[in-house]
């Protein structure tokens, strides 16, 4: 997923911007870390040595990416980014959200069969 890799540049340059302009680093640190995580389990599922595998691996990107829209809000309710920086971002996080649970259930019905 290009997607994914695009969305864990855009968490690099906030995680960047928040440290050097905002002086926050332990809610930007969980932000960094659950934000990229998400690009990189979707390349490990890519690489999935079986189809249930695939599933777990997009599972837990699944959470990464849930958490991380857990972060971004937290970063607005605390004024560190403005309603409009938020928007732009978490949209980004909730459509991987949606893509990562459709490719999941696609995937799930396709193990369903093959019982």
């Amino acid at each position: 997923m290009i997607k994914s890799f695009a969305f864990a540049i855009r968490i690099v340059k906030l995680y960047q911007y928040l440290v050097s302009e905002k002086k926050e680093y332990v809610i930007t640190k969980q932000l960094l870390r659950s934000g990229t995580a998400v690009g990189a389990l979707v390349r490990e599922a890519q690489n999935a040595e079986s189809l249930k595998d695939f599933v777990h691996k997009l599972g837990i990107a699944q959470k990464e990416c849930d958490e991380t829209s857990y972060w971004l809000e937290l970063l607005k309710a605390t004024d560190y980014i403005t309603d409009k920086e938020f928007a732009s971002i978490n949209n980004e996080a909730v459509e991987l959200l949606k893509m990562t649970r459709s490719a999941i259930i696609t995937s799930k019905n396709k193990l369903s069969k093959n019982s």
